[in-house]
Formats: structure tokens, sequence, C-alpha cells
């Protein structure tokens, strides 16, 4: 039942929205009512992703969330009583052009001062840890990068776990609960509407991804998230070994990884228009399946068990906003541009220092703030796939 009020409101039940109400509840931040309008948690977004978790970006700020997260994901057995099947098996990015490659040892050299030991690999080493790729298919492959501690975790596990553990603590989830309007009065947050009626509220958070822009609109914030979609193409079994590295064909957005003895593989489609499309648009299939077919010439033999389509929430600069709005008691988390699972797990510890604290401070997320849009301040993550 929809409660008359709460302390705070997250919108959006996927992996931000549910990180953000278990670090909440943690810190006892009052009651926290988690509204999400499907009829399961994690079937937006976060359902439809690629499940990759990295290391390897372009910003500092980016790195520093993933490797945290990363930890995160690794205690998560033990501290949220759920496994979440972590495959360490490695980013392998594939550069093409004297630019990509320069371009990537410049984000070692960055990665290298945060820790992060990639490497920088050659030919030879690259067709020596991945012989299912043809590396003289247009574009010709140069060389590349891979960093081991990256790869793979179940999206639906993290959502699981996280949904689990707040109701623990005392947060109501609730599913089937459309919020149609944020309210605010005086330029403050009272709370939302949804189509089950009225919660009021002294806070409100939006982790709402692709459906995030509208929601805004209506306090009266022009947000630059914009919903895109991309597509996923799944094999049946073809005897993938379960440490084949994630494998990124960097010029073509267009990427390989191990699916239960298969393969799963997404290529972006540069021509898309933004909308919340989520019909599988069947002529890009075919485009995608050439490239992936000229790379990766085992997929000629591969049946397909299954594909579908999904949303990027994509900012102008590629990289997540975070933080408190210009509408007192309204926070955002949103707009990741497809990095977002990844690092779900900080994000919701963040938004909960954001809230509960004033300001966030295990990563500082001061370039990932609203204003930068105002002030033009950006500084684009370039690593987007």
């Amino acid at each position: 039942m929809l409660p008359p009020s709460s302390d705070i409101i997250i919108i959006g039940g996927g992996v931000m929205g549910v990180s953000a109400a278990y670090h909440l509840a943690r810190r006892g931040a009052g009651q926290v009512l988690l509204l999400e309008k499907m009829p399961f948690f994690g079937q937006g977004a976060t359902g439809r992703c690629a499940g990759g978790i990295r290391h390897q970006f372009s910003t500092e700020v980016n790195i520093r969330l993933s490797s945290i997260s990363i930890q995160m994901l690794e205690r998560f057995p033990e501290e949220m009583e759920q496994d979440v099947d972590l495959n360490f098996c490695g980013y392998l990015f594939l550069l093409s052009s004297e630019e990509q490659m320069a371009d990537f040892e410049r984000n070692v050299r960055l990665q290298h001062s945060l820790g992060v030991e990639t490497e920088i690999l050659d030919r030879a080493e690259i067709a020596r840890r991945a012989p299912l790729i043809d590396l003289d298919a247009e574009p010709v492959i140069i060389g590349g990068t891979n960093y081991h501690r990256d790869g793979l975790a179940d999206p639906n596990s993290v959502v699981q776990g996280y949904v689990k553990q707040a109701r623990r603590l005392g947060a109501t989830l609730l599913t089937d609960v459309t919020v149609t309007s944020i309210r605010t009065e005086a330029g403050r947050v009272i709370g939302v509407e949804t189509d089950k009626g009225e919660v009021k509220a002294g806070a409100v958070l939006l982790a709402a991804g692709p459906w995030s822009a509208p929601l805004a609109a209506t306090a009266d914030i022009d947000l630059p998230v914009v919903p895109l979609r991309r597509q996923i193409v799944v094999t049946r079994p073809l005897g993938i070994p379960r440490d084949m590295p994630f494998i990124i064909d960097f010029a073509q957005s267009l990427y390989f990884h191990y699916e239960t003895g298969g393969i799963l593989t997404g290529m972006s489609n540069p021509n898309e228009t933004p909308g919340e499309k989520l019909d599988v648009d069947q002529e890009w299939t075919l485009v995608h399946l050439e490239h992936a077919v000229e790379r990766m010439p085992i997929l000629a033999q591969a049946q397909l068990l299954t594909q579908w389509a999904g949303l990027y929430e994509v900012t102008p600069d590629h990289q997540p906003i975070l933080g408190a709005l210009p509408v007192e008691g309204l926070y955002a988390c949103t707009g990741f541009s497809g990095h977002g699972f990844m690092q779900g797990p900080v994000c919701g510890l963040l938004m909960a220092e954001e809230i509960v604290d004033g300001r966030a401070h295990t990563v500082n997320i001061d370039e990932l703030r609203y204003e930068r849009f105002i002030k033009r301040k950006l500084a684009p993550e370039k690593n987007v796939v």
C-alpha cells in the first residue's frame, strides 16, 4: 500500500535506486520509499545492459567510481548475502588507428597513476589472448589495452541483493507505481504525484535512468538526459571459455563477451535517433551481425538464442548527473551514458552521503553536478561504447 508520506522518495528501481535505498536505510536516514513503475525491480536500463564492469575510463572521476564500485561487488556475497557471478575475465579494447593508440596510452598513464595496472598490448599478444578474433578484418587492429580486474557481473543479482537488504533495514520498495510528477512549492520539493495517489516527502532522488528528463521537467528543471536505443544479441552455446575477455572493437563500438557458453554481442548504431524505443530494429541487427562475423568468424556458425533492445541514458558529455539539483530537496543520480550498472554500488553510497551529510565525500563528484551545464564546464568521458 502506498503510504501518504515519507522522509525520502526514490524514483526508479534499477541498480541506482535500489543501491541508494539500501545505503540510505543503512545510514538511518528515516523513512525511505522507493517507487518503481514496472512489475519487477531492475527491468529497465539495468536489466537490459551487457553486465560489464571496468576501470578503463578516460576521466579520473570514472576510474575512481568504478574502482570503489568493483571493490564493493567483490564484497557483495559476504556483505549482502547474494552471489553476483563476478567474472574477472578482463576488458580487451581493440584499437585500429595511431590516434586511438595515443589516446589510450594517455588513458593508461592516468589509470596507472590511480593504481589501475592496465596493459598496452601489441598484435601478437592480442592474437594469443583472443584467438577467435580476426585482427585483419577492416578496420585492421594495430594494438589494444587490457586490465585483468575488469570483467562481468550479473545485474539482476546485484539489484535483488540490494532490494532484500534495503527491506531488511526497514526501507519500503514498491513496484507497479508510476510517478507522474515531482511536486514543488516555493522552490522546494514537497513530494510526488503517482498513478495511485500523492506521497509527501521533503527529499526526492531521481534515479529513473532514461525516463529522468520528463520527470525533472515537472519540477521546472531542464535535465539533459536523452534515451537512446542499444541492441544486444546472444547466441546458443559455442563452447566459448568463461575466461574469454570482454572484447571491444572501439572504432566500431562493437563488443563481445562470454554468455553461458555462447557469445553476447552488441554494436552501437551511430545513426540511432533519441526516443523510448524498446523494439528491436531488425535492419540494424543484420548490419551488426555482418560486422560481428567479420571480426569474430566463429559467429558464422552460431544460432541465435535471443535478442533485445534497451536504452542508454545519454548526456552531452557522456557523464552522469549526480547530486543536488536547483530545487531544494531534489537530487539526481542519472545520465550514465552506458556505464551505469558498474557504478551503481558506489553511486548509491554517494547519494546517501549527499542527502544525509549534505555532500558526497567518498568520491568528489563536483565535476558531475548539474551546474556544469549552466557553467559550460564539461569534461567528456571518451571511453564510451
